[in-house]
């Protein structure tokens, strides 16, 4: 598939075959592109939680949504595969103390926006965009704040990482409707590039 075409593809995938698992090689495509993203200072500080068993997948739904829900996550419940991509914070700091950086502190004020979570959410728009290419449907959504305590203590995440989110992977399910947010249209060029000045 040409570039341009995944690119324009790319959606958000709610409903899942369940009967249609995502091939392993594919699995590993994912994610051998998603350490493809760029990182700030070679960092390279984020991790992949991989969720594929029945076991697993529940015990994260457990975890980060609330018992019952509605028709939405019913079918997002239905995703084969769940990729969390986390971020390290610590990473950055360490790597920007080092000598070749310049920094003789690990001071978080100098870094004017997290790109330890950047970075990772640049691993999961790859991830996105091959799972476009593998013919595949993928989401990526949030944890909510509230249950990440819950998600760190159901898979031993240790507090040096955080959840950025989470990418849900599977072929599309006969129930997958586009979001009604949709509606609102996409913001053409000239309402959001500003050439030469605000």
């Amino acid at each position: 598939m040409e570039f341009a075409d995944v690119v324009r593809r790319r959606r958000m995938v709610r409903d899942y075959d369940p009967d249609r698992p995502v091939p392993p090689e594919v699995r590993e495509r994912l994610l051998a592109h998603a350490v493809r993203a760029p990182s700030a200072g070679f960092a390279q500080g984020w991790a992949f939680l991989v969720l594929e068993t029945p076991e697993e997948r529940d015990r994260f739904w457990a975890a980060t949504a609330p018992a019952g829900g509605d028709g939405w996550l019913t079918r997002m419940r239905r995703a084969p595969l769940l990729v969390v991509p986390l971020s390290s914070k610590d990473a950055y700091l360490d790597r920007y103390a080092e000598p070749d950086k310049g920094w003789s502190d690990r001071d978080e004020a100098r870094w004017p926006v997290p790109y330890w979570d950047v970075d990772a959410g640049m691993a999961a728009l790859l991830m996105l965009l091959t799972a476009v290419d593998e013919g595949l449907g993928a989401c990526f959504f949030g944890v909510p704040a509230e249950r990440v305590a819950a998600f760190r203590a159901a898979f031993g995440v240790p507090g040096t990482h955080r959840p950025v989110g989470c990418v849900s992977v599977g072929y599309a399910g006969a129930e997958d409707r586009r979001s009604p947010s949709l509606r609102r249209g996409r913001r053409g060029l000239d309402e959001v590039v500003h050439r030469g000045r605000w």
